[in-house]
């Protein structure tokens, strides 16, 4: 997403990271008024449902990886995602880290939405999408990447949504938005 260039009066970078670079912003708010603003700016990620079951099933079996996360104080589920590379399209980003999550490739790959993490402090946004007509790849996960892939009824992952087992946002986003606006009451829709 671009940024108000004429909000922005000066940026002083704090911290230059490999995921994140970290700056002080002084800004010009919509009142007229000066102030500063930290933010976290982020290349921005694509995240994908995979959906393993057949054309017309009420309840699909989907692909979620049991994943450790540092941040997050231990394991979760989440949907196979990550940073897009330089020069990589959304759509790209997508198909490459399905594959090198959750080793499967899509046949068809249907867009869906796009989300803002945390606008308060980031400029990150995730680009989701559903995967279709799987065939089997080739993962390989990064050196600090520990996961597992576990196939799951749609339900049972909506169940778990519903418990609160699920707490990653770009999953929950990208289960709901699937199950809401993807599931006809024919099963999948070709999107």
């Amino acid at each position: 997403m671009s940024e108000d260039r004429r909000a922005l009066l000066s940026s002083e970078l704090v911290h230059d990271g490999r995921v994140v670079h970290l700056s002080v912003d002084t800004v010009r708010f919509p009142d007229g008024s000066v102030g500063q603003l930290e933010l976290v700016r982020h290349r921005g990620a694509a995240a994908v449902l995979p959906v393993a079951g057949a054309a017309g099933d009420p309840d699909p079996e989907v692909l979620l990886l049991r994943q450790y996360r540092y941040a997050a104080g231990g394991v979760i589920y989440e949907v196979p995602a990550g940073i897009v590379e330089p020069g990589e399209s959304w759509e790209e980003c997508a198909r490459r880290e399905l594959e090198e999550e959750a080793g499967v490739r899509a046949g068809r790959l249907v867009r869906m939405t796009t989300i803002h993490t945390t606008p308060g402090f980031t400029n990150e946004e995730i680009h989701l999408y559903a995967a279709f007509d799987l065939a089997p790849g080739q993962a390989r996960t990064d050196s600090d990447e520990f996961l597992e892939v576990m196939r799951i009824p749609l339900s049972g992952a909506l169940d778990l949504v519903r418990r609160g087992e699920i707490s990653d946002a770009k999953s929950l986003v990208t289960l709901l938005y699937a199950a809401r606006f993807l599931l006809g009451r024919g099963g999948w829709q070709a999107g």
